[in-house]
């Protein structure tokens, strides 16, 4: 499956309420809301979860991390195979919780291009992603770490940097998207980050931990009117 745009991005991460048969729910949750809407959604449950909500819902699911270090001895590490195999239709790489080297990226980058996954590489400058962007990614995350779990998005607090770096994507490898995190918590967060170009949007806490999860998600469905 190829990761449709425009599109959110759901990051379980470890959250409480997202793992085993809770993290199909929350899934199935957002699978009624896209199937009521517009809106594309894409999901990143727990690793250990991936087969099952790809297996449960038509949702596009993503692996939060991968290691790119090939078969073999490395205990504890997780190929891009693997995943590919437990149904991920991508990969999310070097998020600001689980760091990479740009050589780890571009390693990773290939590996995951080389078994059918596409990658999400998130960055935190301009000088990063255009870097990042000589590794043919198929996405890149733009967002400002200090920005994740606080509500204040780059979409709201620096428009000019986003539309600074949509145009250099643009530039550079315009087959490239890109898609805006750090912050984002409400519809206004994403409909800001489609006016500036952005093909995506995505939350972590903010979806989880929302008091009413199909509400908020139904919120962050109408802003993909700006999207049309």
């Amino acid at each position: 499956m190829t990761l449709p745009y425009p599109s959110f991005l759901v990051n379980f991460k470890v959250y409480d309420g997202t793992s085993a048969e809770d993290g199909v729910a929350l899934a199935k949750t957002i699978e009624a809301v896209q199937e009521a809407t517009a809106a594309n959604f894409v999901v990143a449950p727990q690793t250990p979860d991936l087969r099952l909500v790809a297996e449960n819902t038509s949702l596009p699911v993503v692996a939060q991390s991968v290691d790119a270090g090939g078969t073999g001895r490395g205990n504890g590490a997780i190929l891009p195979e693997t995943v590919r195999k437990a149904g991920a239709d991508g990969v999310v790489v070097n998020h600001p919780e689980s760091q990479a080297t740009l050589a780890e990226m571009e390693e990773t980058v290939q590996a995951c291009t080389d078994c059918d996954l596409e990658t999400i590489v998130c960055v935190d400058t301009l000088e990063k992603g255009r870097a990042v962007l000589s590794f043919d990614p198929d996405c890149l995350l733009f967002e400002n770490p200090d920005d994740i779990a606080t509500g204040n998005s780059l979409p709201e607090s620096n428009p000019e940097l986003v539309r600074e770096f949509v145009a250099m994507v643009e530039e550079t490898a315009p087959e490239t998207r890109v898609l805006l995190g750090g912050g984002i918590s409400e519809r206004s967060d994403v409909e800001r980050a489609f006016e500036l170009g952005a093909d995506a949007a995505g939350a972590a806490s903010a979806a989880v931990q929302a008091d009413d999860q199909r509400k908020w998600f139904e919120s962050i469905a109408s802003a993909f009117e700006v999207a049309d």
